[in-house]
């Protein structure tokens, strides 16, 4: 580490073993789960190499969801006041404001420059020719990080081959993730690769599969393939994973705060983009009507707002309308980053039963169960005694406002907010279901959010403690209905 190195935020015991294992190392691993700050390892890794003198620019790529809280959260929360450095996020489709942003890239700067960019921008050619530029020019003397590094596991991806292309122009590599193997050990070639042609031992993705895993030869008509029946040498395959890697789990940090709260972006796709604003229209011609306006009416517009955020909308005819969203693969990136059993709350059934049919598709049927108003007395019995039984195969608890109360699940130590109720009791209530006697871990509560919507009300609201009661929403829904969802 740099002498006299002056921390923003002071760190836990764990982050400073990862930088010291880490800041000596041209390519390196954090595989740091949910809730332990992976994302400070790699801020202080950027400064600590800045004060040295070996970089003077660092692009950090995140998932869609992430790369904002870098930019809004992560670097002002955690960048070290004393080391000058300018910020520059990637947009798209850039208004006149985010262009100039983008070309002061050009312009001389003495300092660290540090850019966020999106993971999926490398699937187009704009962003895979943006990368290029960066590389090219800044690479020498750069640092190249991805947080969330399984976004990149498919070695065939088009946005997988772009940067583990463009990772060798730069000086320094990084990734960050909570489960580097999310569904089998194949998974970590391809983030291997991004960091080193050769860190695995191999520079060909099928003559590493030849060594871990166990195939047999299948024919489906005229095609014939190499299907993965099981695995082996995995020690031998660990212990390389050790040469460049640090892991952390929560409950080995025995220093972290009792609670970690944290967002994940969700951002609306056009379909829910025009509803939305079809309903926020709505809501003001409503509420031009002054006394007339009752607060039922009040309560189920913000209702039907939330209702499209999350994909669908009820309609007064007891119709079910459905819409494109990215929520429930948000959900499933978290999913990916976070080992362990994971407690999923949600608002409405339809995204309950949406939830459970996304997570079984992903992770095989009985690794969800549901605890809300249609499942059994029976049912809900089974369910908590399954999430709580450390052996069973059950690793996601998906509920509502019904299992806010009264049961135990302190199994997991993550809780994924997919929606929130506007009560504060039931908000507290939900937390203190894994926050209890018997939790021997950290807990992480995660929030999903689609910017510029109710959702970072409703959120804000809560973390502040606030009942949304009839009261609170009626004086806030003009407010609220100014709100434009992000693009």
């Amino acid at each position: 580490m740099t002498v006299n190195y002056k921390f923003k935020t002071e760190p836990y015991a764990h982050q400073v073993t990862a930088l010291d294992l880490s800041i000596d190392r041209n390519a390196y691993a954090f595989f740091a789960e949910m809730g332990a700050g992976k994302s400070k390892m790699l801020i202080d890794t950027i400064s600590n190499l800045y004060l040295r003198g070996e970089i003077d620019f660092a692009l950090i790529i995140a998932p869609k969801g992430v790369y904002r809280n870098w930019t809004n959260k992560e670097i002002p929360d955690h960048f070290p006041e004393d080391v000058p450095h300018r910020v520059i996020r990637w947009v798209a489709t850039p208004n006149k404001s985010q262009q100039a942003e983008l070309r002061s890239i050009n312009k001389k700067f003495d300092g660290l420059t540090i850019f966020v960019m999106n993971v999926e921008a490398f699937s187009t050619i704009k962003g895979k020719a943006a990368g290029e530029w960066l590389a090219k020019n800044l690479g020498p003397r750069g640092l190249i990080g991805i947080d969330e590094s399984t976004t990149i596991k498919n070695h065939k991806a088009k946005r997988t081959k772009s940067l583990v292309q463009l990772a060798r122009g730069f000086r320094y590599k990084r990734i960050m993730t909570g489960s580097p193997i999310t569904k089998e050990p194949m998974d970590i070639y391809a983030q291997a690769a991004f960091l080193g042609p050769r860190l695995l031992g191999y520079d060909s993705y099928y003559a590493f599969q030849g060594r871990y895993a166990i195939t047999q030869r299948r024919t489906m008509g005229a095609h014939s393939f190499q299907q993965v029946v099981g695995y082996q040498n995995l020690d031998e395959l660990t212990q390389k994973i050790d040469t460049f890697s640090y892991r952390v789990l929560k409950e080995d940090c025995l220093d972290l705060p009792d609670k970690t709260f944290t967002v994940r972006y969700v951002t609306l796709t056009k379909e829910q983009r025009q509803m939305y604003e079809k309903l926020r229209q709505d809501g003001f011609l409503m509420l031009n009507e002054g006394d007339m306006v009752s607060t039922p009416q009040i309560i189920t517009l913000m209702l039907r707002l939330q209702q499209v955020i999350s994909g669908h909308l009820m309609t007064d005819d007891g119709e079910l309308l459905t819409f494109p969203s990215g929520r429930i693969e948000a959900l499933k990136e978290v999913v990916a980053e976070t080992s362990g059993k994971i407690i999923v709350f949600a608002r409405f059934r339809h995204s309950i039963k949406q939830i459970k049919e996304a997570l079984e598709a992903e992770y095989g049927e009985g690794s969800a169960v549901t605890y809300f108003g249609d499942t059994t007395v029976e049912a809900r019995e089974l369910a908590v005694k399954n999430f709580q039984d450390p052996a069973a195969k059950t690793r996601f608890f998906i509920t509502n406002k019904t299992g806010a109360y009264g049961i135990t699940l302190t199994e997991a130590s993550t809780m994924v907010f997919y929606e929130s109720d506007f009560s504060l009791e039931v908000r507290l209530q939900a937390q203190d279901r894994l926050h209890r006697i018997g939790q021997k871990n950290p807990v992480t509560y995660i929030d999903l959010i689609a910017e510029g919507t109710i959702d970072e009300k409703i959120v804000e609201n809560l973390r502040n403690k606030i009942d949304m009661g009839a009261k609170v929403l009626g004086e806030k829904a003009r407010e609220w209905l100014t709100l434009k969802p992000k693009t």
